[in-house]
């Protein structure tokens, strides 16, 4: 593995470059680097493994054996990573995907990295991106104390650092479980977790129950729930629920069916599922899709992972939720179909790859169906019925605020931005683009694919006026905006330094 710690050290043109090392990224680089393609891959985290592995090549199971056994699995994946003749770009921000313009041209990627910037293109684009919390709105949600899940999953296994004194964890899904789980273990007071999914969904999740009995993840899911329940308390069917405090979260009042109640907490986590990370794809002017399961949107692909753009494939949890088992698969997948497209595999090759991979894949997704209706976040909490809360906090826009403007007949989100910056925020709407969505079709009494959701440009991340500077450029383009032609420079080191 060749190391990237400066702009400069990227190569003008790879034959596939990935972006991002969870599972996904790190089985199709090594997939790719095998067959002997030049591969590029670039993750903005420190080390490889991305959110479900973070920081696994750091840690050892004697120090970190609360983070159990699926953790350290990440490990058979990292390691043969760390080996692959790959160029591996760490802490690196990608804010521009420009798909190729004509079959024999390449897509081009706006990377940042150590302080510059730099154009890199590659003839295949992997977008193992992975997923993103999808967001919980309930009042008291911008308190300080208030958290997402996946936030406190990062501080646990970075700086094994854990919440202090009285947590409760509020919302739905997995990940829910497995984190309670994993701060049982390490010490935290967990006064209790309240599920807000919806159970009305139950009786509609009955006919997929017996795919799911032979899913690999039975065991574990129900481990999880008999661990968790053992050690703390468990709230059902949860109608409303406000986070209370003057500067800071102090408390929890719910409402459930037997009534109200509130419980004194320091910390509060939320988290009601995870959504794929759509952003790069819908930037690049890919198709997507609205996935009813799932609740979310999600890029199109066909069997191997093949975006509707040509040169651009997704993998993993950024193309559809399934797991980190899955998502490894997955990349597998797309590593082969990009050395397909490039020609450095034959088809026969191809198939006989293929078919081992695409049985694990079925098997992973098996029962996936059952996961995603059982687990849906009750309607009150994808669409917050009280006006007050507020859904954009970048813009600090309210609930109410958002009614309003649809009500004047705003044809969608890219057009509701316009109105009043909801999206237009530093998060260009990954924490409210559900969210507004959610609410505009609730307010329409239409599907959420009626809606449709932001289509977002680049820059897709920040990126500094010095960075961008630092990009190399011809004599003429500086000519074009500057008026003067550059002084020669005579740096052996290049432009970047």
């Amino acid at each position: 593995m060749r190391k990237i710690t400066e702009a400069a050290q990227f190569a003008d043109t790879y034959d596939i470059a990935i972006i991002g090392a969870g599972p996904a990224g790190m089985s199709a680089a090594i997939e790719a680097a095998q067959a002997g393609a030049s591969v590029l891959l670039v993750d903005e985290n420190t080390s490889p493994g991305g959110q479900i592995y973070r920081a696994v090549t750091r840690h050892s199971p004697d120090d970190d054996d609360f983070l159990g056994a699926d953790y350290w699995k990440g490990r058979t994946i990292a390691e043969p990573f760390l080996a692959a003749p790959i160029d591996y770009a760490c802490s690196t921000t990608v804010w521009s995907l420009d798909p190729a313009a004509e079959p024999s041209a390449k897509a081009t990627l706006g990377l940042t990295l150590a302080g510059a910037a730099r154009r890199v293109e590659a003839r295949i684009v992997i977008i193992a991106t992975g997923a993103m919390e999808r967001p919980m709105p309930v009042p008291g949600w911008t308190l300080p104390g208030v958290m997402t899940a996946g936030a406190a999953q990062i501080a646990l296994k970075s700086i094994s650092a854990v919440p202090d004194g009285p947590t409760v964890l509020a919302g739905c899904g997995p990940l829910l479980y497995l984190l309670a789980s994993q701060l049982l273990k390490a010490g935290t007071e967990i006064v209790a977790v309240l599920d807000t999914s919806d159970a009305g969904q139950r009786l509609k999740a009955l006919p997929h129950l017996p795919a799911f009995l032979g899913s690999p993840y039975l065991a574990k899911g129900l481990r999880l729930l008999v661990d968790v329940r053992r050690q703390t308390r468990v709230v059902s069917g949860i109608a409303e629920l406000t986070i209370n405090g003057d500067t800071r979260a102090q408390s929890v009042t719910i409402r459930t069916g037997q009534g109200s109640e509130t419980l004194a907490v320091q910390t509060v986590l939320l988290h009601q599922g995870v959504i794929p990370s759509i952003n790069l794809a819908s930037s690049a002017g890919c198709t997507i899709r609205w996935n009813e399961d799932q609740r979310a949107f999600e890029p199109e692909t066909d069997p191997l992972g093949r975006l509707s753009v040509p040169g651009l494939f997704a993998a993993g949890d950024g193309a559809g939720i399934g797991g980190a088992d899955h998502a490894a698969i997955e990349g597998r997948i797309a590593a082969v179909g990009a050395l397909l497209d490039l020609g450095l595999v034959e088809q026969p090759e191809a198939e006989t790859r293929l078919t081992p991979l695409k049985q694990q894949r079925r098997r992973y997704r098996r029962g996936r169906a059952f996961l995603d209706i059982l687990y849906r976040p009750a309607k009150q909490f994808l669409s917050p019925p009280d006006d007050a809360t507020i859904i954009c906090r970048c813009e600090e826009v309210k609930a109410g605020q958002l009614r309003q403007v649809i009500d004047l007949g705003v044809p969608g989100p890219n057009q509701l931005k316009t109105f009043i910056r909801c999206g237009m925020g530093p998060c260009q709407g990954r924490l409210c683009a559900s969210t507004v969505t959610e609410i505009m079709a609730e307010r329409r009494g239409v599907s959420p694919a009626e809606i449709g959701t932001y289509r977002l440009r680049a820059p897709i991340k920040p990126v500094r006026l010095s960075e961008l500077a630092a990009l190399p450029q011809t004599e003429d383009a500086v000519f074009a905006v500057t008026g003067r032609r550059p002084e020669p420079v005579s740096n052996p080191k290049g432009p970047n330094q």
